[in-house]
């Protein structure tokens, strides 16, 4: 038996992680099956291939997406509720990435190094539109729980949080979209309780 490709199973062993690790968000407020960190980047990817911006890079967005939340195969789901600080959180996310890029090639590790603290970092405007992506999943995915479980307003602090926070022109007409679709949701369940009271 050879150890050659030994670290690239370790490699895909961290990131089967992924494919089964909950995102924290919907977990503390007791969603049932819900998403996972994999399922969330990989909607987030396929997003890419709809955006029509000519002022970023949008194969570079699609490789963000897919890396931005690497680290948490090994440091989980970190988030407020954890009680860990930003800046802890950061350190330890990129402590994950460095021991992570160590099991891949060296310009594979540079290439996935650099887009992680790209996102970090949010300066570029590709970075800046892959954490509009990054929202714009998390609230689709709100709202879908909302309407699967017809408990409207349920995660409303999901959409309180992120409320004027979009910047890219794409994504904000997307989430206007959704807004609107989530309004008419809304609507429909008070008058439905509206008529199930009067009848009652």
């Amino acid at each position: 038996m050879t150890g050659v490709n030994s670290k690239v199973l370790e490699f895909c062993q961290f990131m089967g992680r992924l494919k089964h690790l909950p995102r924290t968000g919907w977990v503390i407020r007791d969603i049932p099956n819900c998403e996972t960190v994999a399922a969330h980047m990989y909607r987030m990817a396929m997003l890419t291939f709809l955006l029509e911006s000519k002022d970023v890079d949008i194969q570079r967005c699609l490789k963000m997406c897919l890396v931005h939340d690497m680290a948490e195969s090994i440091v989980g789901d970190l988030t407020p509720h954890c009680g860990v600080s930003v800046e802890d959180k950061h350190r330890q996310e990129e402590e994950a990435m460095e021991t992570l890029v160590k099991l891949v090639p060296e310009l594979s590790g540079e290439d996935m190094k650099s887009l992680f603290m790209e996102y970090e970092n949010q300066v570029t405007n590709e970075a800046i539109l892959v954490k509009d992506l990054d929202r714009f999943d998390m609230i689709c995915q709100a709202y879908e729980y909302e309407e699967g479980r017809n408990k409207p307003r349920e995660l409303q602090e999901f959409f309180d949080a992120t409320e004027g926070r979009f910047k890219h022109p794409e994504v904000k007409r997307w989430v206007d979209e959704l807004l609107q679709k989530r309004a008419y949701f809304l609507s429909s369940t008070v008058n439905s309780e509206d008529v199930k009271s009067h009848n009652s």
